[in-house]
């Protein structure tokens, strides 16, 4: 008769139970740990707190989106200006592929 030889891993950050393989390494099974049922109340404030991240984390987001435009504008500048200068250069372009 075959030995049963599985392992029985808790997950440090979540607690769940996973049964593993010991021969295969190959993963059996999976068993979150049970939460408990909050109050009516504690949910509501969970998803009003949730609520007020998701709005801050969206304001934060159109704010950098504006700024993004600018910034990519003045790096385009940036980058036009030095085209201009190295412009007299009359060195032509020497692909580094093409030392072989």
């Amino acid at each position: 008769m075959p030995e049963n030889n599985n392992w029985t891993v808790v997950c440090p950050c979540c607690e769940a139970a996973i049964i593993v393989d010991a021969q295969t390494g190959i993963i059996i099974s999976h068993q979150e740990k049970v939460k408990p049922l909050a109050s009516f109340e504690e949910m509501a404030k969970e998803m009003e707190r949730q609520k007020q991240t998701r709005d801050q984390v969206f304001s934060q987001e159109l704010g950098s989106v504006k700024d993004r435009e600018r910034l990519l504008e003045e790096k385009f500048r940036e980058a036009m200006k030095r085209a201009e200068k190295d412009k007299d250069k009359d060195k032509p372009f020497v692909n580094p592929l093409d030392y072989d």
